[in-house]
């Protein structure tokens, strides 16, 4: 389905989306995971969005909202590729959970031994610690010389992070660092001896059929890409800034609902991971001093009303992503969506959740 708000857009596409709003209201009964979407997306200006949703491994949901592009008025289907941000970093992690099983690496082996001209404040820091945001090693969020135009080496990162202080000694705080999940992609590479696009795609993406995901380069020339769009308080939505920051393996992928859907179906078996590296994955990380982190390996591990959830929100210039889920209750939500409003498909999911879970879904 496609749904817009239409007071945001000009008056020849207003009339055609408002017509075709009467005529799905005439035909369609009311629906609580529609009413909310739609409520959503004109209360925080998202201009396209898509949805799935799985329960007990049977895909139950899949609506399309708004414009993918809003220049063209092109709509938003299920297949429309978003930027997904930071939920990249469940598949970095499982990369180097995938090395681990192969013998590669340990993840309690110091980075220093996978990375060349380390700085001598990095020399106790482990693979464990990047993967659990406990490093200590500063986010380049927010630095300057970071841009995707600069497209720095491996030695030229590493220099130039290496010239910050530590934020706090290893394991010692959690702070969400992008640096280290950079950093993990570069060990990736120099593990495998591939790159790290190739390395996912022949371990993950390939095997899964996620043909719709992979890098976000905008030289690049992708089929049914959306364009991202952010809010200015003086003009409304704007195209995105295009001088946008180099994630990598942080954060550099973009993706459909539908293929993450196959990605969270797998890991519901053994087809991927192996159950004795989910089980690491999804155990929360501890601090020094024994505390529990509320992270794993590229998953946050907090409860939500009491259910027990696994899952990562994404936010990149222009987009927002999250991918949800609730083991216990057999519940998967993905939210992806052209607004770079930070946490927006986060809150959207949760709020999707809820509906499920007390039942105000069913007819």
């Amino acid at each position: 389905m496609v749904e817009i708000e239409p007071a945001r857009y000009p008056r020849p596409v207003r009339m055609i989306y408002i017509i075709t709003g009467l005529i799905f209201a005439l035909n369609c009964p009311a629906d609580p995971v529609d009413d909310l979407v739609k409520s959503e997306m004109a209360k925080h200006q998202i201009p396209g969005l898509a949805l799935m949703v799985a329960q007990h491994g049977k895909e139950t949901r899949t609506a399309a909202y708004g414009f993918a592009n809003l220049e063209w008025n092109i709509p938003v289907t299920p297949a429309t590729v978003f930027e997904i941000g930071s939920v990249t970093k469940q598949f970095t992690a499982a990369c180097i959970l995938l090395l681990a099983e192969d013998g590669k690496l340990s993840l309690d082996d110091k980075i220093s031994r996978y990375l060349k001209s380390t700085p001598a404040s990095w020399s106790d820091i482990t693979i464990r610690q990047l993967l659990t945001h406990t490093s200590g090693i500063k986010s380049y969020t927010g630095l300057d010389g970071f841009e995707l135009a600069r497209h720095l080496t491996q030695e030229q990162f590493i220099a130039q992070l290496g010239a910050v202080p530590l934020v706090f000694p290893p394991g010692e705080r959690f702070s969400y660092c992008n640096t280290g999940y950079n950093l993990l992609g570069d060990i990736i590479e120099n593990v495998s001896g591939e790159k790290y696009w190739n390395f996912l795609t022949e371990k993950i993406l390939g095997p899964l059929g996620m043909s719709a995901t992979t890098n976000r380069e905008p030289s690049r020339i992708l089929e049914l890409r959306a364009a991202g769009y952010e809010q200015d308080k003086t003009n409304g939505l704007v195209n995105r800034d295009v001088n946008y920051t180099d994630l990598f393996s942080a954060g550099e992928m973009v993706s459909t609902v539908g293929d993450l859907m196959k990605w969270d179906a797998a890991l519901d078996t053994q087809k991927i991971l192996k159950n004795s590296s989910k089980e690491q994955m999804w155990t929360s990380a501890k601090l020094n001093n024994g505390k529990p982190t509320g992270y794993g390996f590229g998953w946050f591990l907090e409860p939500l009303n009491g259910h027990k959830t696994i899952s990562h929100p994404g936010s990149t210039s222009g987009f927002a992503a999250a991918n949800l889920r609730f083991p216990d209750d057999g519940l998967t939500i993905v939210v992806l969506c052209n607004s770079g409003e930070d946490g927006v498909a986060d809150h959207l999911a949760k709020a999707v959740a809820g509906i499920y879970l007390t039942g105000k879904n069913q007819p």
